[in-house]
């Protein structure tokens, strides 16, 4: 099977491949272990049959429950399925209709950018969050050396985002290399933003309320960077707020190193 970062998936967004990334020590992640995207509401028989060739094990959740009531996973065979909801409600409004978009961001063209900051300190300093990213390691933890975990929201940008920068962080990737995979959000899925922020601007409404869909859609230094500070003030780095914000240990990293590097 030939592996590449982003998967041949048809009808999802986002969904990549975590594999190739290599490690401070000199360490490279596998292949085929590590994929993180968008919800799987909406996959066919082709996805799926894509997926299954990453023998899938785990289906990790980050959605908030009305989210995932609206749009249920597709489960890929064989995989366990785990709700780990990291708001209780749909902070990220990426699950959110361009009505409700618009009757909260038609007025100040900076909104969703400072919304987006707000979502990103909560997702490193909320309870439910803290509880959420501890599962997920957890999740990461009972796996076995031959099977894939997927973890996805609905864009596969903001929450998976932070869950790909918790665990690339504790595979001892660079911080660089971190918010490179972060930001490819914006490449991956350039064209499905272009084409919404154009029917905006084709039907005439506001530009406060494209700039705010424009933030609200797309991954930017800024945000990540938010949360990295909150944790950098706190805790000196991500490595030490995996240790004593999240409870995920010095033995439990080496594990995951173990499971998820060559």
């Amino acid at each position: 099977m030939k592996y590449e970062r982003l998967l041949p998936i048809q009808h999802g967004n986002n969904f990549r491949d975590l594999g190739g990334y290599t490690t401070t020590d000199g360490h490279t992640i596998k292949w085929g272990r590590l994929i993180r995207s968008g919800h799987l509401n909406s996959l066919d028989q082709h996805d799926l049959d894509v997926l299954a060739q990453f023998n899938v094990k785990l289906d990790l959740d980050f959605r908030a429950p009305d989210e995932i009531s609206a749009r249920p996973d597709k489960i890929p065979t064989g995989a366990a399925y785990t709700a780990l909801p990291v708001f209780q409600t749909d902070e990220t409004d990426a699950s959110h209709s361009q009505e409700q978009i618009m009757a909260d961001y038609s007025d100040r063209p900076d909104a969703g950018y400072k919304h987006m900051l707000d979502v990103y300190r909560d997702m490193v300093t909320t309870k439910q969050a803290k509880e959420s990213y501890q599962t997920f390691f957890s999740q990461l933890l009972s796996n076995d050396d031959h099977s894939a975990a997927l973890f996805h929201c609905t864009a596969g940008k903001d929450r998976t985002g932070m869950g790909a920068v918790f665990l690339l962080s504790a595979l001892n990737v660079d911080r660089p290399t971190i918010v490179r995979d972060y930001l490819l959000t914006n490449s991956v899925t350039r064209d499905f933003v272009a084409a919404n922020i154009a029917k905006i601007k084709a039907a005439g409404l506001p530009d406060a309320f494209a700039q705010n869909t424009f933030a609200l859609s797309t991954v930017s230094p800024d945000y990540v960077n938010t949360a990295l500070q909150e944790i950098d003030s706190q805790y000196g780095d991500v490595k030490n707020y995996l240790q004593q914000y999240l409870a995920v240990s010095e033995s439990q990293m080496k594990d995951l190193q173990k499971l998820y590097l060559d």
